[in-house]
């Protein structure tokens, strides 16, 4: 499997800008930039690299505890999960994921394992150099 992203950068690192647009369509011309980035705090005027990273993250990390799950004979009914990265000196330092699922007849010790499974074998997981923490909880 392939998949391709397309971005496009006009002007200087401050003032300057840029969209993304990936080969599904799920976003077109999406803006980034500096502003984006660093000083949006509410995420309204566009996305940034590590907001990407983190939404990359998070999806595979549901999709793969689902078949962690699937393959341990349970079936999530909803599995909800925050990611939170950490941005520290030009560099991506930490992502805490926050799971809060709805899985029947599952034990929670048994539920955070297999949790942690999928983290950990995640392909995105795999691909980032940082320190990924899990809080796991069934609703």
């Amino acid at each position: 499997m392939k998949r391709k992203v397309n971005a496009k950068w006009n002007g200087n690192g401050l003032d300057g800008s840029g969209v993304l647009t990936s080969q599904s369509g799920a976003f077109v011309n999406l803006p980034y930039s500096f502003k984006t980035r660093f000083k949006n705090d509410d995420g309204k005027l566009g996305t940034n690299p590590e907001e990407l990273i983190a939404a990359a993250l998070v999806g595979c990390f549901n999709m793969k505890l689902t078949f962690v799950l699937n393959e341990a004979k349970f079936n999530p009914e909803e599995l909800n999960t925050d990611a939170t990265l950490n941005f520290e000196e030009g560099k991506i330092v930490s992502i805490f994921l926050d799971l809060k699922a709805k899985v029947s007849e599952i034990k929670e010790e048994k539920f955070v394992e297999l949790a942690e499974e999928a983290k950990n074998n995640c392909p995105i997981s795999g691909a980032l150099n940082c320190s990924i923490s899990l809080k796991a909880s069934l609703a």
